[in-house]
Parts: structure tokens; sequence; C-alpha cells
């Protein structure tokens, strides 16, 4: 059984142009790294819970507010290199990062000191237009950009949200 994750993929429009929230995750594995380290803020979740619910849960753990209640698209499951299955929710809304604050993890760093330390699991997010963000995103998850501005298309167009 493949792991489960699901996550926002929050979108504005900005004088035309579709902007995308993603974050930077923390710890010193990525300290380092930008381009091709992003991501949606999404999480595991498990065989039988509502994947709606868990982004939604995800999303909150990892900037500290709810995800605003614009109009949702369900974006298909994409299965990433791993085998992990990410679930997407693209939700149009804006969101003020002032204040956000992501929960922490705690790992042994460096490797083998003995010395253990937390970090964000984001430290950072932002917004970026779509263009940026394909390059700032983890490759297997910037497919999650193609379906989202064709679900945005149709949304435009009148299709079904």
């Amino acid at each position: 059984m493949p792991r489960l994750s699901a996550g926002v993929l929050l979108y504005r429009v900005i004088d035309g142009s579709v902007e995308v929230l993603i974050g930077h995750p923390g710890g010193p594995f990525w300290a380092k790294k930008d381009d091709g380290a992003w991501s949606i803020p999404k999480g595991e979740y498990t065989d039988g819970e509502d994947p709606w619910r868990a982004a939604c849960r995800e999303f909150e753990e990892e900037l500290g507010k709810p995800p605003p209640d614009g109009p949702r698209v369900d974006i298909p499951p994409l299965r990433q290199p791993s085998g992990k299955i990410i679930t997407a929710f693209a939700v149009r809304g804006d969101l003020d990062l002032d204040g956000t604050a992501s929960n922490t993890f705690t790992v042994e760093w460096p490797k083998g000191s003995g010395n253990v330390r937390e970090y964000p699991e984001i430290d950072r997010a932002d917004w970026f237009s779509v263009v940026e963000a394909r390059s700032k995103l983890l490759k297997g998850q910037r497919p999650l950009l193609d379906r989202l501005m064709d679900a945005v298309g149709d949304a435009e167009s009148g299709g079904s949200q």
C-alpha cells in the first residue's frame, strides 16, 4: 500500500496572473537548498481518513493558520517518484503571511553527534507566480501546477469546481 499525503495548493489571481503559496522545508538538510526544494503544505494521512480534512490539518500545522474558505478544486491524485500518492486541493484565496508559524520536528544533528535539535517543519512560506513556483517546487510536485492551471482555466470558463 503506497503512503498517502494530502495538501492544499492555495492560489490567488493578481492582475490576471496566478500565484501559489508554497513552503520551504526546515531543518539542516534543506537549509542551503532553494530551487527544487519547496513544497505545497501537505502531510501524510491514513487510508480511510478524509483527505480534505487531512489537507486542512496539515496546512494549519505547517502555517499556523487554517486555509481560507475560498472555492475548492479537487486535483486528481499524483504519484510521486517515491511511490507516495499526493491528493491535493486547489483553494482560491489569499493568506496574510504575517504571523505564520510551523509546527516543529526533532532530529539528531549533526548525525551521530547525540545532539537532538528542534526545527520548524516549514521555515518560510511565500507566494510565487506559477512560472517561479515551477523552479522552486520539488520536481515530483510540479505537475500539480499544470493540474491547477487546467482547473483554473475550466473554472474561469464556467467549468465545475
